[in-house]
């Protein structure tokens, strides 16, 4: 079995959950299949690489995107099987499977019409992404759900879609790699003090990650809590003048020492340090499949604060591994008040905070493994090939 696995994200430039995945996917892959990866921008030595066309230089996102997808179509005629990974290749899963008469297996990350506020991003190029990811849904031989939540969404956005196609399985993590280590480098060079208790926020600067319940809720922080915001890639100029507003806010308000802003994305290992020293991982998202950023905070023994929404309860249990904080989105006021008690509550026992961490890393490392993963998703690859 010959199997392109179709991604927008491709090391070095993985920003994000999908990306991530992909990466430790393909590696677990490999190993047990024959695995080629198709991904967006420069030449790599260990992908084939597909930059959008000149001639739209300057075009709507949305159709450079469409570019890339072409080029994709045309350099997958060699395989038995192709796997899309968000919408920004559904298009080129969907017309290879036509083209070259193969399944199309879709692993579905996020949904667009769960995030309306992609418009913002988009514009136009929002109803084009939308209309790409339908179309592929519809016509995929099987979709894999990284969360039970998520297959629930799918389901609900796309009530055409046979139940039967829809399979589960979670994303991973690798505890090899994410492990708390004991060095405290990278705290020392944003002048982190190790010895006051901090808040880590990991992620883009977008309506997703709920960046902006968060900084509402530290306003409510104990006062000897620091907020380390390893937060960049505004999805938008808005959203990051919005950002920078209610930053400076917090710190008029609570002082300078009470936020440590870290606008650059950092590599992983300084990533793996900061989050083995938090006391606390925040994550508040409004809308996430299963939150991989959690896995990976787990895994180095840290508690987690979240939010209860789509995938984040399969992952985090409940006063088990961190505490979970419900979102309704009629009431963001409420939720930012309850996502600081939950926050100071954690904080305020350092016993229970290591007990969390303790048995977050247990948990990642019995549910979560690569090795499992592989396996479930070359039996969805086998089932869409029977069909």
């Amino acid at each position: 079995m010959k199997v392109s696995i179709l991604t927008r994200e491709w090391p070095p430039d993985v920003y994000g959950g999908a990306g991530v995945h992909v990466t430790h996917l393909v590696d677990a892959l490999s190993q047990l299949i024959d695995v080629d990866v198709e991904c967006f921008g420069a030449p790599r030595s260990d992908a084939r690489a597909h930059s959008s066309p000149e001639n739209l230089a300057g075009a709507n996102a949305a159709l450079t995107t469409l570019g890339v997808d072409l080029a994709m179509v045309r350099d997958t005629a060699e395989s038995d099987l192709v796997h899309s990974h968000t919408w920004y290749t559904n298009l080129a899963g969907h017309l290879s499977g036509l083209l070259h008469d193969v399944p199309h297996v879709i692993t579905a990350h996020s949904l667009e019409p769960m995030r309306p506020w992609k418009a913002e991003q988009l514009g136009g190029g929002y109803r084009v992404s939308s209309w790409v990811e339908r179309t592929s849904y519809d016509h995929a031989q099987a979709i894999i759900a990284v969360s039970e939540g998520m297959r629930r969404d799918v389901l609900a956005c796309y009530p055409s879609v046979d139940p039967d196609r829809v399979h589960v399985v979670h994303n991973g993590i690798d505890t090899d790699r994410y492990r708390p280590v004991p060095g405290t480098g990278v705290l020392e060079q944003f002048g982190i003090d190790p010895h006051r208790p901090f808040v880590l926020f990991v992620g883009r600067i977008t309506r997703q990650k709920g960046i902006d319940h968060l900084l509402a809720a530290a306003e409510r922080f104990a006062a000897d809590v620091t907020l380390v915001l390893c937060a960049s890639s505004p999805d938008t100029v808005e959203i990051g003048a919005q950002t920078q507003a209610a930053v400076a806010r917090l710190r008029a308000l609570r002082g300078d020492a009470s936020v440590v802003w870290i606008e650059e994305q950092l590599d992983r290992d300084s990533v793996i340090e900061l989050l083995s020293h938090a006391r606390v991982f925040a994550c508040p998202s409004i809308y996430e499949p299963l939150g991989i950023v959690n896995l990976e905070a787990m895994a180095c023994e840290t508690a987690v604060v979240a939010s209860a929404v789509g995938g984040i309860p399969e992952v985090v249990e409940d006063r088990v591994t961190g505490l979970l904080v419900p979102y309704d989105p009629a009431e963001p006021r409420t939720f930012e008040h309850a996502f600081a008690d939950a926050v100071n509550d954690v904080i305020a026992d350092p016993q229970r905070a290591r007990a969390f961490g303790v048995a977050g890393r247990a948990r990642a490392i019995a549910h979560f493994g690569w090795q499992a993963i592989a396996t479930q998703t070359i039996g969805v690859y086998e089932s869409a090939l029977a069909k």
